[in-house]
């Protein structure tokens, strides 16, 4: 059943502003209210048109008088964000994954109008280790627990969800496993990782990484939302890159890093305020990850427009990242050592 009156978290950033946009712009929507702590960017809000941006914080029970006061019947929860804010980000952002997710839902049950619950997770959840299988299926768990940051949020969160789901059996719930977000508007620690003039990976590991392109996650929540799709879906760019070949294709130049000098690394690149990583961020730069998107293509009837190397050009070209090396000069080099060497064999 299409929506009528829709509500999106977190209209501030890119990926909530820019759904509420795509609400406003269906004339089958009668209502779009877009809610966040902060107002959106000019710009931003310009894009969303007709949709009303209600300043409020989903922490605060009073978001439940905004959702049955304007008769919202579609939640949309994109708020869940793996970049903390400010120097107490961490801790402010677990305050609105978590505390947030649970005010929310309790204001969902409260509101009989409420029929469609759309969750923005991550893949995230299966966490990142060496026990890992070649690919996750939403059916499998992680080998090792997320212990912190943004990945144990998520998990927390997703359980939080389930348990709304069986209090309110009437709502259909899609809580969508997105994998990291690429792209040349989109801004998140990985476009800001591969933007670094020198890239610093872990010594000794060459992680698998699968992205998805950020119209192509507009484009799964616009659709969980317009149509009645319940159920737990990984959503991913089909295709993988290797960490490094994904360096190359960004033009940066490679910092390998010991696993034991990795903390402090991770330190010098927080205080400079370049990328802010976290532990489970660090692991996923160590294992990577991939998930199965067949469910995303057969029951949820979607294929994304980009695979995961079209993603990561689109971001590169778009973002202007030009190379600081001049790859027919590495080219030259390599020829030369592959040279000198087959002489000496």
């Amino acid at each position: 059943m299409a929506p009528e009156v829709v509500l999106v978290t977190g209209v501030s950033r890119f990926l909530g502003g820019h759904l509420a946009a795509r609400f406003a712009a269906d004339p089958n929507v009668e209502r779009v209210l877009g809610v966040d702590t902060v107002p959106p960017s000019r710009d931003l809000l310009r894009r969303m048109g007709r949709a009303e941006f209600v300043r409020a914080d989903i922490r605060n029970p009073l978001i439940a008088k905004i959702i049955s006061g304007a008769g919202v019947d579609t939640v949309v929860h994109a708020s869940v964000t793996a970049n903390p804010p400010g120097p107490t980000g961490r801790t402010a952002m677990k305050e609105m994954n978590v505390i947030g997710t649970m005010q929310l839902l309790a204001a969902c049950q409260k509101s009989p109008r409420v029929r469609k619950l759309v969750v923005k997770s991550t893949s995230a959840v299966y966490g990142s280790s060496s026990r890992d299988p070649a690919v996750f299926t939403e059916d499998m768990g992680p080998k090792d627990l997320p212990s912190s940051g943004y990945a144990k949020d998520a998990v927390e969160v997703e359980g939080y969800v389930r348990g709304f789901g069986r209090r309110r059996p009437d709502v259909a719930v899609t809580t969508l496993r997105f994998t990291n977000f690429i792209g040349p508007r989109i801004d998140t620690v990985l476009t800001r990782y591969f933007a670094l003039p020198v890239v610093p990976t872990v010594l000794g590991y060459d992680a698998r990484v699968q992205l998805l392109h950020s119209e192509d996650a507009l484009a799964v929540l616009e659709r969980a939302a317009t149509h009645d799709l319940p159920g737990v879906f990984n959503v991913g760019g089909d295709g993988v890159l290797l960490l490094s070949q994904a360096i190359r294709r960004a033009g940066r130049l490679v910092l390998p890093v010991p696993s034991q000098a990795v903390p402090t690394v991770g330190r010098l690149f927080r205080g400079a305020r370049l990328v802010d990583f976290s532990p489970d961020q660090m692991r996923f730069l160590n294992w990577g990850r991939v998930v199965d998107t067949t469910l995303l293509k057969r029951e949820f009837g979607f294929t994304p427009r980009w695979t995961t190397q079209q993603a990561f050009d689109d971001y590169v070209s778009g973002r202007g990242l030009r190379p600081l090396v001049d790859p027919e000069r590495v080219a030259a080099v390599e020829r030369g050592v592959l040279d000198v060497a087959a002489r000496f064999r």
